[in-house]
């Protein structure tokens, strides 16, 4: 079995003055995860016009990207989908809670999974499968309904605060089977050898070392990791995306057909491949994507000039 992180325990100290305000930001999201769902999801659009208003240097980072991957879209229409991905980004403070805390009966009334049949399939064939997944708003959330259907293995970052550690690690070990450190490239491998269902996030800005620059929506020179298709060539897996969105009753993880081509091809016109099907996906639900995040902070050319300049 690949090395799992091993869980923080509860410590007297989390009850000292140190900790006091995060119990109190915690207390207070845990009673809202108890409020009928339409009020958590108003709440979740107050929470994102506050966010619109104190995070502003997010916000530009949000309408950079917008403008850099939908040039085509007139400057009203990009509007209007940054101000919908901040009420998206205002809900996931809720998700997240709700991911941690919400019974298993609520999970299940609010959330579904489609295309478990892609999943079902690699793994009677004795494969793992190598999850892909998208950088939603809600992920956090999704891993939580999918957990439900079928527990998966995650990389995971340890938080700075040892409080919001321990609840971040149990909140969401009720998601997944066990987790597995975010730098353990060794334990992903040995997890997907293993035939488990592994998800990992292909689709961040991971720095110049261990990228290539490829095509990704309207910026045609991305960095791009590569550490995907080590993991692709290295394992007895198949490859596969999948993403989180809303829905009709609430929310539902999507997978979509297996990529088994990614692994004859190589890095480049892998890579290009799989960003257009993730560009693809983005585009059924733009306004859940994380376009918060510097995604295109690394340039092929180190003294070119910052496209969030």
């Amino acid at each position: 079995m690949a090395v799992a992180i091993k869980p923080p325990k509860f410590s007297l100290a989390f009850l000292g003055p140190r900790y006091w305000l995060v119990w109190l930001g915690v207390i207070l999201l845990y009673v809202v995860t108890w409020l009928p769902f339409p009020a958590i999801r108003g709440l979740g659009r107050g929470t994102g016009w506050l966010l619109g208003k104190l995070a502003k240097s997010r916000v530009k980072v949000a309408r950079r990207n917008i403008q850099l991957c939908y040039p085509q879209m007139t400057a009203e229409a990009q509007d209007k989908l940054v101000k919908h991905n901040l009420r998206r980004a205002g809900m996931a403070v809720y998700e997240t809670a709700m991911g941690w805390w919400w019974p298993d009966w609520r999970v299940r009334k609010h959330g579904t999974v489609e295309g478990f049949e892609h999943v079902e399939a690699i793994l009677a064939a004795n494969k793992g499968v190598f999850g892909m997944a998208l950088h939603n708003m809600n992920l956090e959330f999704a891993c939580r309904i999918l957990g439900l259907k079928y527990p998966s293995i995650a990389f995971y970052r340890k938080h700075n605060n040892p409080l919001m550690d321990y609840l971040q690690y149990h909140g969401r070990a009720r998601s997944n089977k066990y987790m597995i450190h975010k730098r353990n490239a060794r334990a992903l491998i040995a997890a997907l050898d293993e035939g488990e269902l592994c998800l990992y996030l292909p689709d961040q800005d991971y720095g110049r070392n261990q990228s290539i620059f490829v095509p990704f929506a309207g910026v045609e020179e991305t960095a791009t990791t590569t550490a995907t298709m080590m993991f692709i060539r290295r394992t007895n897996s198949e490859p596969l995306i999948v993403t989180s969105q809303y829905a009709e009753k609430g929310y539902k993880v999507k997978f979509y057909p297996p990529m088994p081509q990614l692994k004859e091809l190589d890095d480049v016109p892998a890579l290009t491949l799989l960003n257009q099907n993730i560009a693809d996906i983005i585009n059924e639900q733009p306004e859940s994507y994380l376009w918060m995040h510097k995604r295109f902070k690394t340039r092929p050319d180190p003294q070119a000039p910052s496209l969030y300049k």
